[in-house]
């Protein structure tokens, strides 16, 4: 038995950090090439089927010896009421029994004999409903955890992924402190309450998100992990999620019954349309790049070996710096990313998918994914983090990386170009960033501003984290500067500007957000930072209480002015589609850069979108980021010019007032946004 690294001790290099140790380059291992001669099968009937003829179990495992299924009347205590031995169907590698009735209530597992022993019973990997703690599959009627209207119900129509605005969000963290408002406190039900407020009657949950304006939330692992114990939710045990024990069922712990197999189905599907119902997405964040356990993970139990990569000597690689990777270069793997993400988006409606460490994963499996999802609905949206945490035995010219995200259609990677440059490196507690008052970031931050496409005027050898145009459209770029992982940008500021007052710092932030909001590309950012939520300097929250996750809603009422803003950066996007281009060839002709010297002038970066940008109705833009603890002069052209963002305000309608043009003072830590008609 392989020991597992324990989850999180490197806090994954950080789930949305740029790996930055050398890259070995190797040709695979020569345990796997094993694998290889395995035959395949990718039948939607894998592991259980339940028709007019009674229950069918098929179970992809080519090398066992015996197999057979446990049927059991309860999800988590008792012996077997029936024991069904399978048959081979050696031509395509599975094994296959039939029952004569429909075996709606009960439980099942499945055993193999590999190597002359019995190895620990499984639900498999493809189970869809299961017990409590997700030990044994469970045999229920889909249709019947259908909420009303469920054949109806879409998500919103995407044309361009630029349109969209996402909102990373943890169930727990958005619901559970006391100040919420909420009644099904960390639970899939409380994205589906509508009229709640916090003390002082200002809206939270759902009704915040409409008010604020995304389009689209993003929420952390939903399926069933592995380190909550979900028989003692008492205990109040937290965690992100990123513990794979079963892809393609929801988390018990988010249901208000978890012992019911059917009532987790039902709730996230309520969740989810209740989102839909109000304009809002649904983006899944999917770990398919390693597993909780190694020997006794579920794929493990069903074809030991297959489904991860090796080194030569038959230990685990390990690119998650989680113990081990999976292997999706190996056919069978590839096939389950891909029809468990078509699963999720046919059963449960999901909007989009983030992969995590998507860099694990092979170029053209997640071709595939994008392509095939793109059949079920074209307003998918798939993105993911391009690094690994670790090397990997798979081809880094094969890995879906973000340098070779040029490769991948209909697929976004994160720009670690903009987060770092704009806040300061994320393994550097202390490290400022351009909005922090550090010079020499600025050209790292036209990369960002440009969505890390070709223009003429962005020098990437002087680029931070990347030294060429890895993106040929916006479309193919995230931006943020916070998420789950590392120090939110509350905490961030604090520590990397501690003589500074909180006054200041959300200042900074504003500035930040705005960097972000009027790059090219997609807007990305971490729920709660609109109120200026923070995680009282936790670096690696993935395991710490509410009093240190929670978001605190009173925080909507002291920093009203900040969630305004975000609210009007978000109507800004929106309203103006030059900050939406979807062609690399726009940006570098409509986006044209004032030339200044940094050395003179540092911590500047001006801007104009011109010409009626992505024909907007406004002919001009003026874009003015001031990083620097200086007030700034910039020179505008003369005309009439609408104020649209000043000194922390914003006006999406341009209603802060008028400029002449000329020689302007740009207040420090700060940005200035002016439109021509």
């Amino acid at each position: 038995m392989h020991i597992r690294k324990p989850l999180y001790t490197v806090a994954i290099i950080s789930l949305l950090g740029s790996f930055s140790g050398s890259m070995t380059i190797n040709a695979g291992s020569d345990y796997d090439r094993q694998f290889l001669s395995y035959p395949t099968y990718s039948g939607e009937d894998l592991e259980l089927t339940v028709d007019g003829s009674g229950t069918h179990f098929r179970l992809w495992s080519p090398e066992a010896q015996a197999v057979r299924v446990n049927i059991y009347d309860d999800g988590r205590f008792g012996m077997p009421v029936q024991v069904l031995e399978m048959r081979t169907d050696a031509d395509t590698g599975t094994w296959i029994v039939s029952d004569p009735e429909q075996l709606y209530g009960k439980f099942y597992t499945f055993q193999i004999l590999w190597d002359g022993k019995w190895l620990d019973e499984t639900p498999g990997v493809w189970a869809k409903a299961v017990g409590v703690n997700g030990k044994r599959a469970a045999i229920i009627d889909f249709a019947g955890t259908n909420p009303p209207g469920w054949d109806n119900d879409r998500g919103p129509m995407v044309k361009n992924f630029s349109d969209v605005i996402v909102y990373e969000m943890h169930h727990r963290d958005f619901s559970v402190s006391p100040t919420s408002g909420m009644a099904n406190k960390g639970k899939f039900l409380a994205l589906t309450e509508h009229g709640t407020t916090n003390s002082d009657g200002l809206a939270t949950g759902i009704d915040h998100l409409k008010e604020l304006g995304i389009t689209h939330v993003h929420i952390l692992p939903s399926y069933d992990f592995n380190s909550v114990d979900e028989t003692n939710l008492l205990q109040n045990r937290y965690n992100w999620g990123y513990d794979p024990q079963n892809y393609n069922v929801p988390e018990g712990s988010y249901s208000t019954n978890p012992s019911d197999p059917a009532v987790r189905v039902r709730e996230m599907k309520e969740m989810i349309k209740a989102l839909h119902n109000a304009g809002i997405g649904v983006i899944m964040d999917v770990v398919y790049n390693h597993t909780a356990l190694n020997d006794g993970s579920n794929f493990s139990l069903t074809a030991p070996g297959y489904y991860y990569r090796h080194r030569n000597d038959g230990s685990y690689s390990d690119a998650s710096a989680c113990g081990n990777e999976t292997a999706s270069d190996h056919p069978q793997m590839a096939d389950f990313i891909v029809n468990s993400v078509k699963y999720w988006a046919d059963e449960y409606h999901i909007d989009g998918f983030r992969f995590d460490l998507m860099g694990i994963h092979d170029i053209e499996t997640m071709n595939r994914v994008a392509r095939e999802l793109k059949g079920i609905n074209p307003s998918i949206f798939v993105y993911g983090e391009g690094w690994t945490a670790g090397d990997s035995p798979l081809f880094a010219d094969r890995r879906a990386l973000k340098e070779n995200v040029a490769k991948m259609e209909g697929v976004a990677v994160f720009s670690d170009d903009i987060r770092d440059a704009v806040k300061g490196h994320y393994s550097d507690a202390v490290d400022r960033g351009f909005v922090s008052g550090k010079p020499g970031l600025e050209e790292t931050v036209k990369i960002g501003i440009v969505a890390a496409t070709p223009h003429p005027q962005v020098d990437y050898s002087k680029g931070n984290n990347s030294r060429f145009a890895y993106a040929s459209s916006p479309e193919m770029v995230v931006n943020y500067v916070s998420c789950h992982d590392d120090l939110c940008l509350t905490d961030k500021l604090r520590k990397s500007v501690p003589e500074a007052d909180d006054s200041l710092r959300r200042r900074m932030a504003k500035l930040a957000q705005t960097i972000v909001f009027t790059s090219q590309g997609t807007p990305f950012m971490f729920a709660g930072e609109e109120i200026w939520r923070d995680k009282k300097g936790v670096h690696n929250s993935f395991e710490s209480p509410d009093s240190i996750n929670a978001i605190d809603w009173k925080h909507k009422t002291i920093y009203k002015d900040q969630f305004d803003y975000y609210a009007g950066l978000a109507r800004l996007r929106k309203a103006h589609p030059a900050f939406r281009m979807t062609k690399a060839s726009d940006i570098a002709k409509h986006l044209v850069f004032d030339k200044i010297d940094e050395k003179k002038t540092p911590n500047l970066v001006s801007y104009t979108l011109r010409n009626h940008a992505n024909d907007d109705e406004w002919e001009e833009i003026k874009v003015i980021f001031n990083g620097s603890p200086e007030y700034r002069e910039v020179n505008v052209k003369k005309g009439e010019w609408l104020v649209v963002a000043h000194d922390g305000n914003i006006s999406p309608d341009g209603k802060l007032g008028t400029e002449k043009g000329g020689k302007i003072l740009v207040e420090p830590y700060s940005a200035l946004i002016l439109a021509r008609q």
